[in-house]
């Protein structure tokens, strides 16, 4: 056993010591190429004046204004796709991935087309889709299309009470959404189909309504088997953001690649960028992980 362990450290610290070796190793590769073509590697460039404009913004932001609070614009509209796609997405694949299991033909079916539509066909299609072929083709803002006062739909985009929303950032969105819940939607039909036929056999006993049963027998036990492969998701939804750029929406990918347009500093935008997203995938990973804790069934 003492050689065992002794030999699983010794293989971890062979590991760091390797990885740490091939780092260097970059590390200087890439100071001799900067040298040789005289380029200075640094990230005082993020102090610059920008002197370009962000079509869509939550914080203040003028062209007079650095790139760095350039790149804070970028991200602050990356996460607000990603918070509200993850909430939607949530509730979409919950909602279909019931659905594919209900005992009416219609739902069960119409669901099912949903499904295989939209996960086998790419999501830059998609997004493409709703870009051009729905938000593009709604009437101009004086003729929009109102649903009883509540949602208004035109080529500005939507106005859903008294917020609007881009017709970038809803085509991003919804593709995003509808896209991902497909996939989630399989997920929670897999994860329900996991737990044993005997569970809902003990909840009909107990006189449970399908609907009561499902939530309180049937779905919490499911959950352990949906949140891992739904972190997954989670974590493609937060990437396949990046696609922005196709349909113009500023997020950090969209505005960092006019910054290395600008600058000519590719590796040091690219690793901003990669530290970025990193960040963002570890963050959503460490929170999932926590809330798959807490719906673990502990022995007694």
């Amino acid at each position: 056993m003492t050689n065992n362990r002794f030999w699983r450290i010794a293989g971890q610290l062979i590991a760091v010591f390797l990885a740490a070796v091939l780092v260097t190793i970059l590390w200087s590769n890439l100071n001799r190429n900067f040298q040789q073509l005289g380029i200075q590697f640094g990230f005082d460039f993020l102090g610059q004046q920008a002197s370009f404009d962000i079509g869509e913004k939550l914080i203040a932001y003028n062209p007079t204004d650095t790139y760095s609070r350039a790149l804070w614009v970028g991200l602050i509209n990356s996460l607000r796709v990603a918070i509200v796609g993850i909430i939607l997405t949530t509730i979409v694949g919950l909602t279909a991935g019931i659905a594919r299991l209900s005992d009416n033909w219609l739902v069960r079916n119409i669901t099912s087309v949903y499904v295989e539509l939209f996960r086998n066909t790419p999501l830059l299609l998609q997004l493409l889709f709703w870009y051009f072929a729905v938000f593009l083709a709604f009437p101009k803002v004086e003729n929009k299309i109102s649903l009883g006062g509540l949602v208004d739909f035109s080529q500005n985009g939507i106005e859903l009470l008294g917020m609007s929303f881009s017709p970038e950032f809803s085509a991003l969105l919804l593709g995003l959404t509808f896209y991902t819940g497909a996939f989630i939607a399989e997920i929670v039909r897999g994860g329900i189909q996991s737990v044993h036929k005997g569970q809902w056999e003990a909840a009909q006993s107990l006189g449970l309504k399908p609907g009561l049963a499902m939530r309180l027998v049937i779905f919490p036990q499911a959950l352990r088997v949906i949140i891992p492969p739904l972190t997954s998701q989670y974590l493609n939804l937060t990437k396949n953001s990046s696609l922005a750029i196709a349909i113009g929406y500023p997020d950090i990918y969209f505005v960092a690649s006019t910054t290395f347009n600008q600058t000519g500093r590719a590796v040091e935008v690219m690793l901003l960028i990669i530290l970025t997203y990193l960040t963002l995938s570890l963050t959503i990973s460490v929170i999932m992980n926590l809330f798959n804790r807490t719906v673990q069934i502990r022995e007694r």
